[in-house]
């Protein structure tokens, strides 16, 4: 189970919340600017919190009454970010290897995401959409022990949505870890997730 109780001081509010994520999926939503984002850099280790008390069953990940902070590579976490992160200067194909760790999960999904014939092509070469999926799957492949995305489906079109959500479900579910997921899609939201948090200015409200 992923724990987070965190607080932060930000510019207009402070984020204050505090979540338990089982091995199932957990969709935060809210407007933006309501702190979605900054969730997962403070539970990744980019951001470091005023106050946090993080862990991943019995790792602690951060803890500022134990004086605990695991850096972000140390976590054992897959971060799929809104704007992708793929390196420009690698292939599509090295992309996604580059902290290969799960040889299935690469196989399995390179069909699914319609990602085969784009393999040799570099980033600069293919659509947002495209890059997205890339990104998706070189974050499955580090086989991470949480998994956290920011707005993972908002560069497709409606109809290739449509086509992935099933398989893309059936996939994190069967990945058996906590996965939390930033979106601002009502639908995206009730069709991949198990639970759905609401947060406004830092807080949770439903």
């Amino acid at each position: 189970m992923l724990s987070v109780d965190i607080e932060k001081q930000l510019e207009l509010f402070k984020l204050d919340l505090k979540f338990d994520i089982e091995k199932e999926v957990l969709a935060i939503q809210g407007a933006s600017g309501s702190g979605k984002t900054t969730i997962l850099n403070i539970i990744s280790g980019l951001v470091k919190a005023d106050r946090a008390e993080i862990s991943n069953g019995d790792t602690i990940l951060e803890s500022t009454e134990k004086n605990i902070y695991l850096p972000s590579r140390k976590r054992d976490l897959g971060y799929m970010f809104q704007n992708y992160g793929l390196f420009p200067h690698l292939s599509v194909e090295k992309n996604i290897k580059f902290a290969m760790k799960d040889r299935e999960i690469y196989e399995d999904l390179l069909d699914v995401l319609r990602l085969r014939d784009l393999l040799k092509r570099y980033p600069s070469d293919i659509s947002g959409g495209e890059k997205q999926r890339v990104a998706l799957l070189r974050t499955l492949v580090t086989k991470p022990k949480v998994l956290l995305m920011d707005e993972p489906f908002s560069a497709l079109d409606a109809e290739l949505k449509e086509k992935l959500y099933p398989s893309f479900s059936e996939l994190i579910k069967s990945l058996n870890i906590p996965v939390l997921i930033i979106t601002h899609d009502n639908d995206e939201a009730n069709f991949l997730a198990d639970n759905i948090i609401h947060i406004d200015k830092g807080k949770i409200t439903a």
